[in-house]
């Protein structure tokens, strides 16, 4: 009895160095990479060095490395590494040019392993940049320091059916009521709020920080439909306005909004918020259990800006303690609402 040889896989052999004039991208590449992706690849191979040849085929076209390709250019490289596929057929090379990108997405991350590295890496300090993972320092804390949830907080329900809900569901949960929408969108808040405008505003915006590799590994919460990562510092600003504005439109005059965000992000948020509120009132600190790492200092902290909303009288029911309460500006205070707590922290500026 005989049998068939085992076929060895054909070997992409050809290394040569290209001019990054002479290579051009393939039309139909259908993965995207924002400029922030772009500029961590750049920094990557400053550092790393040009580790990963470009895949060419014949003609000089990129099969895989678009994204190394737009950073060589970036960092002014004139020539690059690459390997020539001459065996590809053309029917091949538009199949792998999906195949290469599509299969990196079917790993994920060991999420114990991957934390003990990072935290190992983290506690090296000096010069080391631990940014030059991938990882930026939001998702580096959100992996060495995990928020945990408060005593009095409800458990997440075991609910194994599908999601029901669509754009446009309005639900009445007791006395609140959810809207699925948008908030950039001026329509959704005449459907959540009718005709009564808020009387306070708390709201944790997007970070503009993907989700996929940084904040999870796997796919278990889709990215943002805005602000995921795509804004450049200006258009995040301008994004921040629109929504502020439209708050501020849906609001009492002389409403108190609390507006979180992390200290990275303080400039696009207060440029934003000048245009569209009257007044700063306070600075709020959540004071967390754990310091996070990643950084030159460890965080401890996430801000809770407070502006006001208009130029009528705002409500106070503190008053400087003549009813008997009291309000600091720093304190255990998540930033994600609604959660107890953050309601209770909102509490001087509401009639609830």
């Amino acid at each position: 009895m005989t049998t068939e040889p085992i076929r060895a896989p054909a070997v992409a052999a050809t290394f040569q160095m290209m001019p990054v004039a002479s290579l051009r991208p393939y039309e139909r590449n259908a993965r995207k990479h924002s400029k922030k992706q772009i500029r961590l690849i750049a920094r990557s191979i400053e550092e790393f060095g040009f580790t990963n040849p470009l895949l060419i085929d014949r003609d000089g076209m990129v099969v895989a490395g678009h994204g190394r390709l737009e950073a060589a250019k970036v960092l002014g490289l004139t020539e690059v590494p690459t390997v020539r596929l001459d065996h590809f057929t053309p029917e091949q090379i538009r199949a792998y040019v999906i195949a290469d990108n599509r299969l990196a997405e079917q790993s994920g991350w060991d999420t114990q392993l991957l934390t003990m590295e990072l935290g190992e890496l983290a506690k090296l300090g000096g010069n080391f940049d631990i940014r030059l993972t991938g990882f930026d320092t939001p998702a580096i804390d959100a992996l060495l320091c995990p928020m945990q949830a408060d005593d009095d907080e409800p458990l997440e329900p075991d609910v194994k059916a599908p999601p029901v809900s669509r754009v446009g569901d309005l639900w009445q949960l007791g006395r609140h009521r959810l809207l699925c929408g948008d908030a950039t969108d001026p329509r959704a808040y005449g459907r959540l709020l009718g005709d009564q405008p808020a009387q306070m505003v708390f709201t944790d915006p997007p970070y503009n920080v993907p989700i996929a590799g940084n904040v999870t590994s796997g796919d278990r919460h889709g990215e943002f439909v805005m602000a995921s990562g795509e804004m450049s510092p200006q258009e995040f600003t301008s994004f921040l306005n629109a929504v502020f504005m439209l708050l501020v439109a849906n609001s009492v005059d002389g409403s108190i909004h609390f507006l979180c965000i992390d200290w990275r992000h303080l400039r696009e948020l207060m440029d934003a918020a000048t245009v569209s509120y009257t007044e700063l009132k306070n600075l709020c600190v959540w004071n967390k259990a754990n310091a996070g790492m990643g950084s030159l200092y460890r965080s401890k902290h996430e801000l809770i800006f407070v502006y006001k909303a208009g130029r009528g009288a705002h409500i106070n029911n503190i008053e400087l303690g003549s009813t008997g309460a009291t309000a600091a500006t720093s304190g255990p205070t998540p930033a994600s609402p609604p959660r107890p707590k953050a309601a209770r922290s909102a509490w001087p500026c509401t009639r609830r």
